[in-house]
């Protein structure tokens, strides 16, 4: 069906995310605001506006247990918001940041959240019982620039990373006192805090976008020379794949299930990524559009590299060539989109819906249920 609700709510959104049960909205509009709304099908009541940052706000993400909000901004600073009554009451977190935070997202368990920001480290920040407040734990000295994205694995030990100096990251962030070890945990989140488990040099462009698959198994990031790279098996002997597109950049990107992503960015409209039988990622189609071409001629339009070893990963990259360099740009969205969430029920397995925002304003909800072309890989 694809999109089935477009809602204007600001000039410019930079981010935004969902309640726990969907009928509230958060979201930045490009300043040091955070507006959140109450979602309807015809029309989206404007509830509270959330004013604590001094500048703008670049990240923001609501836990879907706990019902709690958790804001960073180019201030530096951090809040946790708790919903009292009527009222959301702030809560300052101790970041230690002398550049500004960019991206936060909360960890499975909602113990801990982890902050990426422009002086190139990542806070872990978790709550202390005894002394009420919000503290932090820095991962320093690893990364060579600003941190974009960060995406917490489902065992909610591990964190990958992605920064502007190209590499992506994992990093075990298991805080005694906090975590606990599982008997069954992998080797991996047996490491010490701040250890880094993995360094992946796929991308020679700024990274964005890091995300696991549900099952943790996959993990996906982008790449602003219009790439998007996939790595199974995270550990000492990765399997990575690069897949080339012709269009412009991603920003984000969403698992929908195990073998399907969703890209979104400077296009304007949702890029659909699969993987076949044999576990080869390539490009689909854009969501708005028909299907563009069989997957059998999608396939002799693939060029592959030998199976080289790097870092002891065997790389295959794809080159698509079936989009149409005279296509318009764009579709419902009118600028970038630089965020994309999930619109499903805790346990679910599946994205069948999701919304975007992007630079234009708005908010748009997308319906995967329709799309018949592209059930075998849900």
């Amino acid at each position: 069906m694809g999109a089935v609700g477009v809602h204007k709510l600001a000039q410019c959104i930079t981010g935004h995310a969902w309640s726990p049960d969907h009928s509230m909205i958060a979201l930045c509009p490009n300043n040091e605001e955070v507006h959140i709304y109450r979602t309807s099908e015809r029309t989206w009541e404007r509830l509270h506006v959330l004013q604590k940052h001094d500048q703008i706000v670049s990240g923001i993400d609501w836990s879907s247990k706990s019902n709690r909000l958790v804001t960073v901004s180019h201030d530096r600073n951090s809040y946790v918001w708790n919903q009292e009554a009527t009222e959301w009451v702030p809560t300052l977190v101790i970041l230690r940041l002398n550049r500004a935070a960019l991206c936060v997202q909360w960890s499975p368990r909602e113990n801990k959240f982890a902050v990426g920001s422009g002086a190139k480290t990542v806070c872990i920040c978790y709550y202390e019982q005894e002394n009420n407040w919000w503290v932090s734990k820095l991962i320093r000295k690893r990364h060579n620039s600003s941190v974009t994205t960060v995406a917490w694995h489902p065992n909610n030990i591990l964190l990958a990373t992605t920064s502007t100096d190209g590499k992506c990251r994992v990093f075990s962030t298991f805080i005694k006192g906090v975590d606990t070890r599982d008997l069954g945990a992998s080797a991996s989140s047996e490491s010490k805090f701040g250890e880094q488990i993995i360094q992946l040099d796929l991308s020679y462009s700024w990274a964005f976008g890091v995300k696991w698959s549900a099952s943790g198994n996959t993990l996906a990031y982008v790449g602003h020379s219009s790439m998007i790279y996939f790595v199974d098996d995270v550990g000492p002997s990765p399997l990575a794949q690069t897949v080339a597109f012709r269009d412009l950049p991603l920003r984000d990107l969403l698992f929908v299930s195990e073998k399907m992503v969703i890209g979104v960015g400077f296009d304007c409209n949702p890029m659909v990524f699969a993987a076949d039988d044999n576990g080869l990622w390539s490009f689909i189609r854009f969501l708005g559009e028909k299907k563009a071409a069989p997957s059998s001629a999608r396939g002799s339009s693939q060029i592959s590299e030998a199976f080289g070893k790097l870092y002891g990963q065997s790389k295959y990259i794809a080159v698509n060539d079936c989009s149409d360099s005279s296509r318009p740009r764009g579709g419902i969205h009118e600028n970038c989109i630089n965020c994309i969430m999930p619109l499903k029920k805790q346990g679910d397995s599946r994205v069948m819906h999701f919304s975007t925002s992007g630079l234009d304003g708005k908010v748009v909800i997308w319906d995967l249920e329709g799309e018949e072309d592209l059930s075998e890989y849900m």
